[in-house]
């Protein structure tokens, strides 16, 4: 059985659905939780790569000193063209480690349920070839990607955020938003600036629209780790 490493960064940052959706398609998944003390792998043996959200930048070996090791791995991953699936934090630290920029505290906040624009680019990848035009997807951060790595595939973006999805190669992804999230979530974070209730409203509302297209996009990430 093909196995996929979940590095996950935070206490609540678990990797959810995604998780789940992973497991239906047959694959065996490996949560190494870095918040409670389980350390990355050395090396990359798994067959695929997930990295979860967290509110660090992805240098930030000061309060998370796993971080270092994951960005190792991260390399390896594209190095050896290993599938690598990086949400949040996740997405931030693949830039970072292909030659890209992420800054803190970039733009306006984005927080809950986001109408996002798959652009143009995005026809031949992968895993989000055929998406509607504009899908909602659940987003909850201030630090962003502000440049993309050299060659990197620019797939999607909202007003706020340029950079919501990328790919480096050909089987490493970015996202800056929670595919993995169901509305509940959202209960357990902090919005400033949000009406908490709004929030939350619209994210159940969306969520009958988000759901099967990310289980599309998930279920096509594990065919490539399986094919």
């Amino acid at each position: 059985m093909p196995e996929v490493l979940i590095v996950q960064n935070t206490r609540s940052g678990d990797p959810g659905r995604f998780g789940d959706w992973l497991a239906e398609a047959g694959l065996g998944v490996e949560v190494v939780n870095c918040a409670e003390g389980a350390a990355p792998p050395y090396t990359l043996e798994h067959d695929a790569m997930v990295v979860m959200g967290g509110g660090f930048m992805p240098d930030d070996d000061a309060r998370a000193p796993w971080l270092a090791q994951t960005r190792k791995l991260a390399v390896q991953a594209i190095e050896r063209a290993v599938p690598y699936f990086g949400i949040c934090l996740g997405g931030q630290l693949l830039a970072h480690v292909a030659g890209g920029v992420v800054t803190p505290d970039a733009g306006a906040p984005e927080n809950g349920s986001t109408p996002v624009t798959i652009r143009a680019e995005a026809a031949a990848d992968p895993l989000f070839h055929g998406l509607p035009e504009v899908v909602p997807a659940v987003e909850h951060h201030v630090d962003a990607v502000t440049a993309l790595p050299p060659g990197a595939v620019w797939l999607a973006s909202t007003e706020r955020c340029p950079y919501q999805a990328f790919r480096v190669g050909e089987r490493a992804w970015g996202v800056q938003f929670h595919p993995e999230v169901l509305p509940e979530r959202i209960r357990q974070w902090e919005v400033d600036g949000f009406d908490p209730d709004e929030v939350y409203a619209r994210a159940v509302a969306d969520e009958p629209v988000s759901t099967p297209i990310w289980r599309t996009v998930v279920g096509r990430f594990a065919t490539l780790i399986t094919g």
